[in-house]
């Protein structure tokens, strides 16, 4: 006689790996979005020092009126999910589908990614200084990073405010990199927070592949360049909606992030060429 072997499913779900939010501590929210969806920022230029005349009516040089610049910014992302759970699906599958974990994965694994590269993708793409070149190294990697750190120190940004991510290929590289000495105990204590070491006081943070745009090696951004706004965000778990005998999900955000004009001097952006 045959022996039927005995299984079972666990209730214990086999969860995927996630991230906490990014880029949350790279943005600032100075501008309030409440009640518009579109908001203008004026920023005032200086004028040029003159040598004082001793003689005439105009002693201080001929005045100008002090004119000024309009930055308009308009959030755009309006992004939405839905999902049912039947009740007969949460009763046969050990209780494993059970709504409000499921919101909470959607949360961690979708929507905070999408945040997070999204602003990526903004910081790089309004960088004021966008620099090309060879494929990083563990020969390069460390003075590749001091030319972006001097570029904002030019720019009187300070290092304070900054935070660099870094590609995988850069972790690989300035791990390996001869001139980037990382202390022991304040890396265990940046480990705990999300950094993966710190160069002139800016912390490195990973960002998985998918998060930085194509080709770039690393991006050091002062949080006082970029707004990260989010104007609307609702979750919704309906339990028993009309025609659904179980649960209906329903999300939605709406967000944008925009880089300061006078402050776009503050993101250093490295993109490799492809030559080695």
């Amino acid at each position: 006689m045959a022996v039927n072997h005995a299984s079972k499913y666990e209730s214990k779900i086999d969860e995927r790996m996630k991230l906490q939010a990014l880029t949350e501590r790279a943005i600032n929210r100075e501008y309030d979005f409440n009640g518009v969806n579109t908001i203008n920022i004026y920023s005032v230029p200086t004028v040029p020092m003159t040598d004082y005349t001793m003689s005439g009516s105009s002693r201080y040089g001929t005045p100008k009126e002090l004119e000024n610049e309009l930055q308009t910014e308009v959030l755009k992302k309006d992004r939405s999910f839905t999902f049912t759970i039947d009740r007969r699906n949460y009763t046969d599958t050990l209780m494993t589908l059970e709504a409000g974990k499921a919101l909470a994965r959607q949360i961690d694994e979708v929507i905070i990614p999408e945040i997070d590269t999204y602003r990526l993708s903004v910081i790089c793409s309004k960088a004021g200084k966008v620099e090309t070149g060879a494929v990083i190294d563990k020969t390069n990697a460390y003075t590749s990073f001091l030319d972006g750190v001097t570029t904002l120190l030019e720019n009187k940004v300070p290092l304070a405010s900054c935070f660099a991510y870094i590609s995988t290929s850069f972790y690989k590289a300035i791990r390996q990199d001869d001139g980037f000495i990382k202390a022991s105990d304040m890396a265990q204590d940046m480990l705990a927070k999300g950094s993966v070491g710190m160069i002139e006081g800016i912390q490195l943070i990973y960002a998985p592949s998918v998060y930085l745009p194509e080709d770039v090696e690393f991006v050091i951004t002062s949080a006082m360049a970029t707004v990260g706004a989010e104007k609307l965000t609702e979750y919704k778990t309906h339990d028993n909606p009309p025609g659904i005998n179980g649960w209906l999900v329903e999300g939605r955000i709406y967000y944008d992030a925009f880089v300061l004009n006078n402050k776009k001097n503050a993101i250093y952006v490295y993109k490799k060429t492809g030559e080695v």
